[in-house]
């Protein structure tokens, strides 16, 4: 059987994979120019040749995250039919992603406290936002038709999605910390497992209606 042909990554690629290790580990701050294209192998005026500066750099890094994510959510949640299905496979595919790219949610923490020094308005910028965009209305719609749906109870929809981004995003981004309260690495396969059952589970018990006992109709007919 012949051997799967393999696509070498090209240069955009290359840098992309490389920034993202540099800032997910030191900040949009620590992190130069010239420390990427030496690392990559190109020339300052080479780097610039794909990213006319910093900010375009950070900002495509970004975009592509976020559209890894919104991809894998999009594909998970297509064949599920009831609201619980959608969020349970939601959590799965946000979970997943995290937790085989340890750089990502540090990299996305990192980003909320940077937004001053982000500031800026380029080609990469808006495509970084519209993902953004994208994932949070289709997060939001998903919370919204299941509170009308009356499978979830009314709550407001965007502290809800800030609880379950916080849940996931930190989790994976808090490094010693998480390590220390879990006892193990947070990207062990077992703790990446155990999260999931555990977002769930809190979703389960705080967002899911209760349902009507059959003495409670009873009484309100």
């Amino acid at each position: 059987m012949p051997e799967p042909l393999v696509h070498p990554r090209s240069a955009r690629d290359k840098i992309l994979d490389c920034a993202e290790r540099l800032f997910a580990r030191r900040g949009y701050a620590g992190v130069g120019l010239a420390e990427v294209a030496e690392a990559v192998g190109l020339s300052k005026s080479s780097l610039f040749h794909h990213f006319r500066s910093k900010t375009a750099l950070h900002a495509a890094v970004v975009a592509r995250i976020l559209g890894h994510i919104d991809q894998a959510v999009s594909a998970a949640v297509v064949a599920a039919t009831t609201p619980q299905e959608r969020l349970d496979r939601w959590i799965d595919a946000v979970v997943d992603v995290l937790a085989a790219n340890p750089s990502y949610a540090r990299l996305l923490l990192r980003s909320l406290f940077e937004d001053d020094e982000l500031a800026g308005d380029t080609p990469e910028e808006a495509e970084a936002n519209a993902a953004l965009r994208h994932m949070v209305s289709a997060a939001s719609q998903l919370l919204r038709e299941g509170m009308l749906s009356g499978a979830f109870r009314p709550a407001s929809v965007s502290h809800t999605l800030q609880t379950l981004i916080g849940a996931a995003v930190f989790h994976f981004a808090s490094g010693e910390f998480g390590e220390e309260l879990c006892g193990r690495s947070v990207f062990a396969p077992s703790e990446v497992r155990r999260r999931k059952n555990e977002l769930k589970a809190l979703v389960r018990r705080g967002l899911l209606a209760a349902p009507v006992s059959t003495a409670r109709l009873r009484r309100n007919r």
